[in-house]
């Protein structure tokens, strides 16, 4: 009789401590995302820095996060996102998923050495610092500090190596080198000062193209124009236009968190989850309109509609107008 008492006052205690145990762990689950899956999915996970809340300056390395700070959370900032991968001092990848941001592996590193020496250094210095061997200030900017999506997008884009290193904007062309040297040159630079942001892959799946054209309209529209067909700004530069097939959804978002030329650098204001948004809405409704409404008018937009509305409207009354005073 005693050993059944005890047994039962042992079940009333362990179960309830029990219930408590799984809910602390569940609780940490929510404030803490994705440890699980990424310890899975890593091969050396245990020097895998996993709980953002845990990553520490000498666990990611020192990072340069110039242009991305702020109190949004997801916002490009690799501190303030939902998951941090860090391993030997580096910071591997971050984000979440609407955006995952990846460095290029450390094994590109010597690579991109000889292929920057190749096609970049006559401009931005051998040490892409901006100064030559002479000490005098190069043609190209210096490029330290400036993360490798920056890299990634200049290359990708074909702007760089640039065809006139003079003009006072490099154009959108074909790229004289492949993803891969694009990757393997961003690696390089990175690695003399590890900055953000890192290469984005957006995930669009779920975006929502409605908020995106919202967002678009807010943010983009007053350069690129309400139909993203770009328009000239001061001093010779201008906005290019965004229905051109070939700008991938990862140069987009590239675009936005980097601020390359005029564009300014949208990290640390809007949410990854806005960028993916707008980055749906540009590469599905710009750059593949249907057109419901009939005959686009070249996609122009709203001044095209109004003369056309002004020829036939008030043309066509204006012939009504003469035929009744013949009548008449």
């Amino acid at each position: 009789m005693r050993a059944l008492r005890t047994r039962a006052l042992r079940v009333r205690v362990l179960l309830p401590a029990g219930l408590l145990g799984i809910a602390a762990l569940a609780t940490l689950g929510v404030f803490f995302p994705g440890t699980d899956a990424a310890a899975a999915g890593h091969s050396d996970a245990a020097k895998i820095v996993l709980n953002p809340s845990l990553v520490t300056t000498k666990a990611c390395g020192t990072v340069n996060v110039k242009g991305v700070t702020g109190s949004v959370h997801n916002a490009g900032n690799p501190f303030k996102s939902s998951n941090r991968f860090c391993l030997n001092g580096h910071l591997i990848s971050y984000g979440n998923r609407y955006i995952t941001y990846r460095n290029p592996p450390q094994s590109f590193i010597r690579a991109g050495q000889l292929l920057f020496a190749q096609t970049c250094s006559s401009c931005h210095g051998n040490e892409a610092n901006g100064v030559g061997p002479d000490g005098q200030a190069t043609t190209g900017p210096p490029i330290q500090g400036l993360g490798a999506a920056t890299v990634d997008f200049w290359v990708s884009s074909g702007r760089m190596p640039a065809a006139d290193p003079k003009s006072v904007e490099a154009e959108r062309r074909q790229s004289r080198l492949t993803p891969l040297q694009a990757l393997e040159l961003a690696a390089w630079v990175n690695s003399l000062d590890p900055a953000v942001p890192a290469v984005p892959t957006p995930h669009l799946q779920g975006a929502n193209q409605s908020v995106g054209q919202d967002l678009f309209s807010l943010n983009c529209a007053a350069c690129h124009t309400i139909e993203g067909t770009g328009d000239s700004l001061a001093f010779g530069t201008f906005a290019p236009s965004l229905q051109v097939k070939n700008i991938t959804a990862q140069q987009v978002v590239e675009a936005m968190r980097t601020g390359p030329a005029n564009m300014p650098r949208f990290s640390g204001n809007l949410t990854d989850r806005q960028v993916a948004d707008i980055t749906s809405y540009v590469t599905g409704r710009l750059q593949h309109p249907t057109n419901p409404g009939g005959f686009a008018l070249g996609g122009v937009g709203p001044v095209a509609e109004g003369f056309v509305a002004l020829l036939i409207g008030v043309g066509g009354l204006v012939l009504i107008s003469f035929w009744i005073g013949e009548r008449t």
